[in-house]
């Protein structure tokens, strides 16, 4: 066979490929959200007669921790009983000084808001991210519920009330929700979009509110436990060396018989995971590999079909353009290729329409999802390389490894 007709073959295959995987990913991500369990409006009632700790771990957050305190004390109570205790993690930044004055704004003033310094971490042992940090605040608090949240996230004011009134009324002993991704900067409108429907795609919320079944997942970013089942699966002083370590609590809370809930909780919690493209890059390849049960066909897989998705349509169209004109005894072949790669960016267009429309994303730079795919495709191999490794895996500087 003429192998130009055999590259011409591969070309459109690949291009086909790429359409048919955007098509099972659009189709995909309509039946998981329409099955999806979501965080139920506010109860008309009055605030339930029990208490809450609101645990935010921060670690050179200086930049996070006054908008995400604020929005914490402007929250409508959520229970009779409450409280908001900052942890700074030994931060080298104004985070303390700059969420002491974020209370004094907000007039908030013990017994509603404290900050507790972590302190260093006891030398001879390994603790990897928030883990001593959410130890530490765990030594104060003794209310019936604890919530754990990151510095980089935003509640709408009514969310602890709705979350914690639907947790008590479905008997949950985790209850996480699942944030919507916001974006800021030029890397985050790249790469975020893609990850949020990676995100829901990949990760069972039904098979997880399934008791039957093993399959445990939570959100990191809102994670809220009955202080009595936290306490019995050992909390985050089980788990110290654990990198991510909201897979491993959700997964010690249904190992352990309790009930877990994750639910979308789009329009309570909005989450900026990343100020710009280091950041990023620091984060996902911290957590590709893990997130992938760290298997590395897996990861490498996901990365490599992430590439022929979002990148080969915006790669494979002037490539046509160029062969048709070059090779015109083809043209059928580079036209049919020409068409798939309009296709595929036609589809890519859809996916961000479906995004707006579900989840307010706006269609900002949607047409960088081509290089976001590339950038996503360096993270999977350069993820496995680290955490195998152990080189370069950091988190804020912190080594992981």
């Amino acid at each position: 066979m003429d192998p130009l007709l055999i590259a011409a073959l591969l070309l459109v295959a690949t291009a086909f490929a790429a359409c048919f995987g955007l098509l099972i990913a659009q189709l995909g991500l309509q039946r998981v959200f329409s099955i999806a369990p979501c965080l139920e409006a506010a109860p008309a009632t009055d605030p339930p007669d029990t208490s809450l700790c609101v645990v935010i771990p921060a670690y050179n957050e200086a930049a996070n921790i006054g908008a995400c305190l604020s929005s914490v004390l402007a929250s409508d109570p959520p229970c009779r009983d409450w409280r908001v205790l900052v942890v700074d993690d030994d931060s080298t930044d104004a985070t303390a000084e700059r969420a002491r004055l974020t209370a004094a704004e907000c007039e908030a003033a013990e017994p509603l808001f404290e900050l507790l310094g972590a302190g260093p971490r006891p030398s001879g042992e390994r603790w990897v991210g928030k883990n001593w940090a959410c130890t530490r605040a765990m030594e104060q608090v003794r209310s019936h519920w604890v919530l754990f949240i990151d510095a980089d996230v935003r509640l709408q004011p009514q969310a602890l009330r709705r979350a914690l009134a639907q947790a008590m009324r479905e008997q949950a002993d985790l209850f996480s929700l699942a944030p919507r991704l916001g974006c800021g900067c030029l890397a985050e409108w790249m790469v975020q979009p893609i990850m949020a429907s990676l995100l829901g795609l990949g990760f069972p919320i039904e098979a997880t509110n399934d008791p039957a079944s093993e399959v445990a997942f939570a959100a990191g970013p809102f994670m809220l436990f009955r202080r009595c089942a936290y306490e019995a699966i050992g909390g985050h002083r089980a788990l110290a060396s654990e990198v991510v370590e909201d897979l491993a609590l959700a997964r010690g809370i249904k190992a352990g018989g309790f009930r877990l809930r994750y639910l979308l909780g789009l329009d309570a919690v909005d989450l900026r995971m990343y100020a710009d493209l280091p950041s990023l890059w620091e984060g996902w390849t911290k957590n590709w590999l893990i997130g992938l049960d760290r298997n590395v066909a897996k990861a490498l897989g996901a990365a490599a079909v992430v590439v022929l998705m979002f990148s080969s349509p915006w790669l494979l169209l002037p490539s046509a353009v160029v062969l048709l004109r070059v090779l015109p005894q083809l043209s059928f072949w580079w036209l049919l290729l020409l068409g798939l790669s309009l296709l595929g960016i036609g589809q890519q267009l859809a996916l961000r329409f479906w995004q707006q429309r579900r989840f307010d994303v706006p269609l900002t730079n949607w047409w960088l999802m081509g290089a976001g795919g590339l950038l996503l495709g360096a993270i999977g191999p350069v993820s496995v390389w680290r955490t195998l490794t152990g080189r370069g895996w950091t988190w804020k500087g912190r080594q992981l490894g």
